[in-house]
């Protein structure tokens, strides 16, 4: 019987979707090949499931689970979905031994660390260290078969210079736009709760985000999608405007050099094929 990783003759185009996104839970749907990844599990089973229905997919023909962090946003189905399906998990070292003990990781459960340029089916998966107040908290970069490259960057408070690094030239970039600075600064989130945001470990403000893409479009990156937004603290048009304008000021013209989209805390529009 051929490994659920085995190379599929047929070519398809790099398939993606932000299936959740938020402080209520984050998931990423990401396909090249006959290779189907989830990008961390952060609502319940069966909300992922009917998710990927409504895209054409089906959740029992998942090749991995990639796990950024432990916190309950992004793992939230984790377990049930993994063990229902016989998915297996990959994550930082220190992230699958904090869920093991947390016993969303159980026996039977395959589960392993992520190591550097490791490959599944074909695709070339590279991680990078954010900045968050958890364990240990990673990014992806994934090579595809077609030479697409897609970066998920959420969940920092900075962009770190190994993201900086690893993401620079990808296609597309899933990237944090958590928080107005002055929205939070005003809203009624207790004080702590504030400093841990807007701190080195927290969240990417608007403003911290626009300066990357410019980067990033820079750099030869022509879709960017603006992820994780608070939905206290922030609205889907002051971020996209926000970075929107520092593109526009650097240069670059939206629809022919880049184009951007605002992730909706669930998914309501079709994938994004490369």
């Amino acid at each position: 019987m051929p490994s659920r990783f085995t190379l599929l003759e047929e070519k398809e185009m790099p398939k993606l979707c932000q299936l959740f996104s938020g402080s209520s839970g984050n998931s990423i749907f990401i396909s090249s090949g006959g290779t189907k990844l989830l990008v961390d599990a952060g609502v319940s089973a069966k909300r992922l499931e009917n998710a990927l229905s409504d895209i054409g997919e089906n959740a029992g023909e998942l090749s991995a689970i990639l796990v950024t962090h432990e916190h309950g946003d992004h793992i939230k189905g984790l377990r049930v979905l993994a063990s229902r399906y016989d998915i297996p998990v990959f994550g930082d070292r220190r992230v699958i031994e904090s869920l093991v003990q947390t016993g969303e990781i159980t026996d039977g459960m395959h589960a392993e660390s992520v190591t550097d340029n490791m490959e599944l089916g074909g695709i070339e998966i590279i991680p990078f260290e954010n900045s968050h107040d958890s364990v240990a908290c990673l990014g992806y970069r994934l090579n595809m078969k077609n030479e697409r490259s897609v970066s998920v960057c959420t969940d920092t408070g900075i962009i770190t210079d190994s993201a900086r690094e690893t993401i620079v030239g990808s296609d597309l970039v899933f990237l944090e736009s958590n928080h107005e600075i002055t929205m939070l600064q005003n809203g009624t989130y207790p004080y702590n709760l504030k400093i841990r945001i807007l701190s080195s470990r927290g969240h990417l403000s608007n403003e911290a985000c626009s300066e990357f893409a410019r980067e990033l479009v820079n750099s030869g990156t022509t879709r960017i999608v603006l992820s994780h937004l608070s939905r206290d603290n922030n609205h889907p048009e002051i971020a996209r405007q926000t970075t929107l304008s520092a593109l526009s000021d650097a240069g670059f013209k939206e629809n022919y050099d880049f184009r951007l989209r605002v992730s909706a805390p669930e998914n309501c529009e079709r994938a994004i094929v490369l």
